[in-house]
């Protein structure tokens, strides 16, 4: 692989939590953690940071990332999609530097626990399948199976999945295993991908499998304690 951009997207108007990609987490600004790991990739060839926030972009560049531009407030609204900034981000270096990354790598700052081998693994992922996007993801509990789980219909519950199915629903060992994305921590994609087809995925998805601790993405102050708490003791190893 050649020419593998991280991106690393923060916005500064998080209402949630309040300047949350810089909000301390174990002594350090969230947003040190992913840039932390970027720069440890041994497959990322370059690490740049999309903010619209000229505090997020110091503590950027402070960490040692490239902030080249600051993001246009038209893209750094809540209803602005990743894909609209990751999009800017790649034709801003194609315009202004000549430069096209074959592979862009999504890594949100809201995934502390995210490390430099995974990044590798999923990019080692995306050589060995010859995927167009790899994500990362974590085994969904078998509680939250939608063949387990219940909506509740004026004041009754009632299961979810109402059609006919082939196992016992009530038997955790019957049900069959699914994944969901973890924020997600990694995607990666091909710049084609991303450019031509108007999508993050590609008709070819690989995934990447990545334990619960791992995995935690900041939406919550009890999201920022828990990661600080983890990451304190020195966990996931």
């Amino acid at each position: 692989m050649s020419n593998v951009l991280g991106l690393i997207p923060a916005r500064g108007g998080s209402k949630s939590i309040p300047g949350k990609n810089i909000a301390p987490v174990a002594g350090r600004p969230l947003l040190a953690y992913t840039c932390a790991a970027a720069l440890a990739s041994a497959k990322l060839t370059r690490v740049l940071l999309s903010t619209d926030d000229v505090e997020i972009a110091r503590v950027g560049r402070n960490c040692g990332v490239e902030v080249p531009f600051l993001r246009p407030d038209e893209l750094a609204r809540d209803d602005t999609p990743s894909l609209a900034v990751a999009q800017h981000a790649v034709r801003w270096l194609i315009e202004h530097e000549k430069w096209t990354p074959e592979i862009l790598v999504l890594l949100q700052p809201t995934s502390p626990l995210r490390q430099a081998r995974h990044i590798d693994e999923a990019l080692g992922v995306m050589a060995q399948t010859d995927a167009d996007t790899v994500v990362s993801v974590i085994e969904v509990p078998h509680r939250f199976s939608p063949y387990s789980v219940m909506s509740l219909r004026d004041g009754r519950l009632e299961n979810f999945w109402k059609d006919p199915l082939p196992f016992d629903r009530f038997r955790r060992q019957n049900l069959p295993v699914l994944y969901a994305r973890n924020g997600p921590a990694v995607l990666a994609t091909r710049t084609s991908v991303l450019l031509e087809q108007n999508n993050f995925y590609g008709p070819r998805v690989a995934p990447y499998i990545m334990s619960q601790e791992e995995s935690i993405d900041i939406d919550s102050p009890s999201d920022l304690e828990l990661a600080s708490w983890l990451l304190e003791r020195g966990l996931p190893r």
